[in-house]
């Protein structure tokens, strides 16, 4: 989760936010509220596609969903606090500790997702290396779709486009939200899907 501080994206770790049981915590007061958690699990369900890579899988909210729905779902996180917890809750399925930009898990996927604004978390300058290694655990005509926040002087959809065409990935669709509102130039969030060519 991201704040702003005087306008700028705050990571949660640098405010001392929830990681690990509390922020699962936090998700579970959140559903128990009536608020709807699912919706990238809607969004990639929806695509059709059937072994999907969760990048930056957190407390493994996301993954969970999927693999409840019948999906085949491996989640990667570089965060042990956060994976003790996602295992904890789902013993059963496949979670990875490793680094984005390097981990290599020798094996493809029909989509790599990087839902929770993970774009933003990244150590800055890495966004090109991270792209470029999770096109690589891509099938030919695989998806890579990724949501994120848009803030002032941060991660543009422009910057964003230019890595992905770095990283061999051609542009597919682009929305608005996860619930597909038309993309706009002035959104405050913007939802990507790049293709790896057949």
């Amino acid at each position: 989760m991201t704040w702003v501080d005087h306008g700028q994206p705050v990571r949660w770790w640098e405010r001392g936010g929830n990681r690990g049981e509390a922020y699962e915590a936090a998700l579970e007061a959140r559903a128990a509220a009536g608020q709807y958690l699912h919706g990238e699990a809607d969004f990639v369900e929806a695509l059709g596609v059937r072994a999907v890579l969760d990048a930056g899988c957190g407390t493994g909210r996301v993954a969970r969903e999927l693999a409840r729905r019948g999906l085949e779902v491996v989640g990667v996180d570089l965060d042990p606090e956060m994976l003790a917890t996602a295992r904890r809750k789902a013993p059963h399925l496949d979670w990875r500790l490793g680094d984005l930009a390097s981990i290599q898990l020798g094996r493809t996927f029909d989509a790599v997702l990087l839902a929770g604004n993970t774009m933003l978390f990244l150590d800055p300058g890495s966004e090109g290396a991270v792209l470029a290694n999770l096109a690589r655990h891509l099938r030919p005509g695989g998806l890579l779709i990724a949501g994120f926040q848009l803030f002032p002087g941060h991660l543009t959809v422009a910057r964003y486009d230019t890595l992905a065409a770095a990283a061999g990935l051609e542009p597919l669709e682009r929305w608005a939200t996860w619930e597909r509102a038309p993309w706009t130039p002035d959104a405050d969030y913007a939802l990507l899907i790049h293709r790896r060519p057949r």
